[in-house]
């Protein structure tokens, strides 16, 4: 019921970290970028991940090795034709996705799944550009994908009961939590962090604490695992500017606007971890 052969499209942060799950599960996985470089930084990040696990005690060197050997990496999209299901990890623009999903369609087999890691944009519009949008679902994976334990499936009103199944069962395999939710613009996720991540940096805004303190009034308080400011940082600035603006407009709620301060703080290219500076100090 699950999947054997994983193709992953986008060697980057999430794409990685899919492939290190899928290879760790056994999976053979075909790991996708547009350019060689893209490709080897994302194998390498991957053993390099593997190894820390070793040094940790939490993978063995048997392990380690098994999973390298299920990876590949390639710059032929033809190269993902045999596999089960391919997942989509490219940027978050609805018009890039529609154009890949266009591309992989007529490469894989009908009984092929098409999913994509979308964190908000609608997946029913995304599998409108495919022939048969029923084998189309969404899996929305979380940072850092080989520690986070959830994987957020997201169906669309076509989507097929079978392909929602396998998923389901692939999610298991990989070793995560799964819930389902249902093609509404931010999901389960993405609406409710977003509009959390949104307040806390009005607050900075206007005063009312420090980055660190907010953070830690929901780490101690409310026992999240990592304070709205710093998640922002992780996620990128510009990347939850994006989400932030799309669903206040679908959603109309003025809660999900990007407050004044972060759209300054973009512009001049603090995004968080990726540029070195954000809410926080990253430049170590």
């Amino acid at each position: 019921m699950s999947y054997s052969t994983v193709g992953i499209v986008g060697a980057g942060t999430m794409g990685h970290g899919i492939a290190h799950v899928c290879a760790m599960a056994g999976q053979a996985v075909v790991l996708y970028d547009v350019d060689d470089s893209r490709v080897a930084n994302g194998l390498k990040k991957v053993e390099a991940n593997l190894q820390k696990g070793v040094e940790k005690g939490k993978v063995t060197e048997a392990e380690r090795d098994a999973a390298l050997a299920h990876l590949n990496g390639t710059t032929h999209l033809r190269d993902l034709a045999g596999c089960d299901v391919v997942v989509e990890a490219v940027p978050e623009r609805l018009e890039l996705k529609q154009e890949l999903f266009r591309s992989l369609d007529g490469l894989l087999a009908p009984e092929a799944v098409l999913a994509t890691n979308t964190s908000s944009l609608s997946v029913a519009a995304i599998a409108s550009a495919v022939a048969d949008p029923s084998r189309v679902i969404g899996t929305h994976f979380f940072n850092p994908v080989h520690i986070m334990a959830l994987l957020e499936v997201v169906v669309h009103a076509g989507t097929r009961a079978d392909v929602l199944e396998r998923t389901l069962a692939w999610g298991v395999a990989i070793g995560k939590e799964c819930i389902t939710v249902k093609d509404f613009p931010g999901f389960a996720t993405s609406r409710l962090g977003v509009c959390l991540g949104m307040e806390a940096i009005r607050m900075v805004e206007q005063g009312v604490a420090s980055a660190e303190d907010i953070d830690k009034a929901m780490v101690l308080g409310y026992r999240h695992p990592v304070g709205p400011l710093r998640l922002t940082d992780m996620v990128g600035l510009d990347v939850r500017l994006a989400i932030g603006e799309y669903l206040a407009t679908e959603l109309g709620n003025a809660a999900f606007s990007p407050p004044a301060l972060m759209r300054e703080m973009v512009a001049e290219g603090r995004l968080g971890t990726k540029s070195g500076q954000g809410f926080y100090s990253w430049s170590k």
